[in-house]
Parts: structure tokens; sequence; C-alpha cells
């Protein structure tokens, strides 16, 4: 019987080439991700040292003003806050609807496949190109003119497919012992749905929603499409009222700092309240989500 052997310095040089590339690549990540962090923080750095002495009582209370002493910013938030009483039911309804109807309705085959590949491929699409949509439907055709309802609802359109895709991952990842158990002790597909596999993945859906309602309160291409104004509007109250944003206050601001150089100062104060109620609505929803993944 013939006993193959293996050339003892074939391998050790092939290893070297492979160590060779492997701390070759290595190198490369860690310079790729350190470059971006450096940048990011010299970003963070510019914004804060710009903006934060600017951020006081009378900047988050005040009207928005054409002078830069008094300009505040309380309509944009107002504005901000009823763009998401509009976004958030919109997406969780539609989007998680959506989801449990293709994972656990929907018949399996082709058509499904087709669906739900055009929904991954409508997270990717220019959100300028939902402000045109949204501009069409909902500004001009049901004539709803450019207030919260007519934005909230091209966000939402914007953000859905990123809702519906992560709710369609979550209840895939359920594994399928949990609804066959409860199929066995009795339970209708509904009386599953709703007290197993929603439960199970509502991490994952939680997830998805942090997503897309993160990217919903920092957009500002749709609301300029809708032709949304950063003058001196009364504060919203309601759906139907005129309102701005603290995206497109920024966007101003940024603008205008070429006219009067204090409006940058501004608007480098506007994306730290910003950033702020980011991180708030985050941490918010990830500590929703840590409750139920502990519990399920």
């Amino acid at each position: 019987m013939a006993t193959r052997y293996m050339d003892a310095v074939l391998v050790e040089k092939r290893m070297s080439s492979r160590v060779r590339k492997n701390t070759g690549f290595k190198g490369l990540f860690f310079a790729s991700t350190l470059f971006g962090l450096i940048v990011l923080a010299v970003l963070l750095v510019r914004i804060f040292t710009q903006g934060i002495e600017y951020i006081n009582i009378d900047f988050l209370m005040n009207h928005l003003s054409t002078d830069a002493s008094r300009a505040g910013i309380m309509g944009a938030i107002l504005g901000t806050a009823w763009l998401m009483v509009v976004v958030i039911p919109v997406t969780m309804i539609i989007g998680v609807g959506t989801a449990i109807y293709l994972e656990l309705y929907a018949k399996k085959g082709k058509l499904q496949s087709f669906i739900a590949t055009n929904i991954s491929n409508l997270a990717g699409v220019p959100s300028i190109v939902y402000g045109l949509l949204g501009l069409t439907l909902f500004v001009r055709t049901l004539e709803f003119g450019n207030v919260i309802l007519a934005g909230g609802l091209t966000l939402a359109l914007l953000v859905l497919p990123i809702v519906i895709v992560a709710a369609h991952e979550a209840l895939r990842a359920v594994p399928g012992q949990l609804s066959e158990a409860s199929y066995g002790m009795g339970a209708t597909k509904w009386q599953t749905v709703r007290r197993i596999i929603l439960p199970a993945a509502l991490p994952g859906i939680l997830t998805g929603a942090i997503l897309a309602l993160s990217r919903a309160i920092g957009e500002t291409a749709p609301l300029t499409v809708l032709g949304i104004p950063a003058l001196l509007i009364p504060f919203p109250s309601g759906v139907f009222d005129t309102f701005t944003a603290l995206p497109m206050q920024v966007y101003y601001w940024t603008i205008d700092s070429s006219l009067v150089a204090e409006y940058a100062n501004l608007a480098a104060a506007t994306i730290i309240v910003l950033l702020i109620l980011l991180f708030l609505l985050n941490s918010i929803a990830i500590l929703i989500r840590n409750k139920f993944q502990q519990r399920y």
C-alpha cells in the first residue's frame, strides 16, 4: 500500500504566503476602520465645538427668526415629533402585517419570492424618488399640501421596505418547533402567530424599526421635494398643519451660512440636538428590545 507524504517545504511556503496575505488584509481592514473613526471623530469635534455654546433654553424654545441671535428650533422639534407620530404607526402596522402575510400566510412559490425580492430592492431606492412619489400622490393627487400628514406618509413609504425585510427575517428565524408545539396543543394559526411567533420575533422586528426610524428622522431630500419650508411658521399642533423639521432646518441654515456666518453655528447646534434625539430614540427602543429578548 503506497503512502503519500506531504512536501514539508511546499506546505511551509504556502502557509507563509497565507500568513502574509492574512496580515496584509488585517492591516487593510484596520486602516479602513481607523480612517472611518478618525473622520467621524473630526466631524463630531467640529460640530460640538462650533455649536455647543449656542444650545440653551432660548434656542430650544424660541420660534424661528431672521435674527440669528434670537432664532430657535422648537417649531422644528415639534415638526419632527409630529412626523414620527405619523411614521411609526404606519410603518409598524403595514410593515409587520406585510411580513406576517408573506412568511406565514402567502403560498410559497415564485410569486411570493418575486414580491419579497422586489420589496428588498425597494430598500435601496434613493430617497429623493420617494419624495417625488409623495409629491405626486399626497401633495398633488390627494391635495394634502405640504403638511405633516403628507411628509409623514412619504417618509413611511421610504422606510417601509426596511421594516418589512427586518420583520420578515425575524419571523423566519423563529424555530419551527414553537409553532408546531402550539398547533399540537390545539391553538389556531392566528393564536400561534399572536402569542408565540410574534413575541419570539419581536427583538428582530424592533431592531429593524430602530434602523428605519433613525433613517426617517434624519432624511432631508424627500421633505425638500415636498416643498417643506423653513420660514417663520406657527408651531404645528396637528397632522394637517404646515411644519418644518430638524433636518430641513440644518439644510437651510447651512445654505444661508454663506450670507450670515452665524447660521453655520446654529446649524451645528441643531445637528447636536438631532443627534441627541436619535440617541434617545435608539436607547429607548434598544431597552424595549432587550426586555423582550430576555423574556423570550
